[in-house]
């Protein structure tokens, strides 16, 4: 009798580049307009985009599965 393979959940590869799971159990989000055009910004600014944040708890049982 042959076995049958359950099927994998795919990853969502457009979420897979914004979030980022930290070794707590916890999603890191990257902030938007951190790539390029920054020199309009202040450096303050720069600095708080560039640490990203952490995903609240309301998000983070529809997020978890796709990445």
């Amino acid at each position: 009798m042959a076995k049958v393979k359950k099927n994998k959940m795919k990853t969502h590869k457009a979420s897979a580049k914004v979030f980022r799971k930290r070794k707590s159990g916890s999603i890191k989000i990257t902030r938007q307009g951190v790539l390029h055009n920054t020199g309009k910004n202040s450096s303050k600014r720069a600095r708080q985009k560039r640490n990203g944040s952490t995903l609240h708890k309301s998000d983070y049982k529809r997020i978890k599965d796709l990445i």
